[in-house]
C-alpha cells in the first residue's frame, strides 16, 4: 500500500500534474520546467524529486545537463497506471493548452544564457 500512497500524495499536488503532462511532450531540464511553471529553480527540483521517488518521472544525464522524462512505469504498476491515464486526462484544461503552447518556445541555452 505504501507504493500505491506514494504515487497518489506525487499526484496531488497541481505543478507536479503540470511536469507530468510536459514531460509528455519530451525531456526536459529542471531550467525550462522551472520557466514553463513560473517557479523557483529549487521548487522545481524538489517536486521532480518526489515525482521521481514515485517512480513516475527518470532523470538521466546529458553532457551537463541533467533531464527529465516519464518513467516506464516497469517498477510500479501503480505509476505505470497514472502514466497511462495522464496521457488521455486533462488535455482540454486551460492550464495544460497554454503549458502545450508556451514550451515549444522555451530553449534551455536561452535560459542559461539570460
Amino acid at each position: 500500500m505504501k507504493t500505491f500512497i506514494r504515487v497518489m500524495k506525487a499526484l496531488s499536488d497541481p505543478n507536479r500534474v503540470k511536469m507530468m503532462k510536459m514531460l509528455q511532450t519530451r525531456p526536459l531540464c529542471v531550467c525550462e520546467i522551472k520557466e514553463a511553471l513560473g517557479i523557483a529553480q529549487s521548487t522545481a527540483s524538489k517536486h521532480l524529486k518526489i515525482l521521481e521517488d514515485a517512480e513516475l518521472v527518470r532523470s538521466f544525464k546529458d553532457g551537463l545537463w541533467v533531464n527529465y522524462s516519464l518513467s516506464d512505469g516497469s517498477k510500479s504498476p501503480y505509476s505505470a497506471s497514472m502514466i497511462g491515464n495522464l496521457k488521455h486526462w486533462l488535455d482540454n484544461e486551460s492550464e495544460i493548452q497554454k503549458l502545450n503552447q508556451i514550451l515549444p518556445g522555451i530553449d534551455r541555452h536561452e535560459i542559461v544564457g539570460k
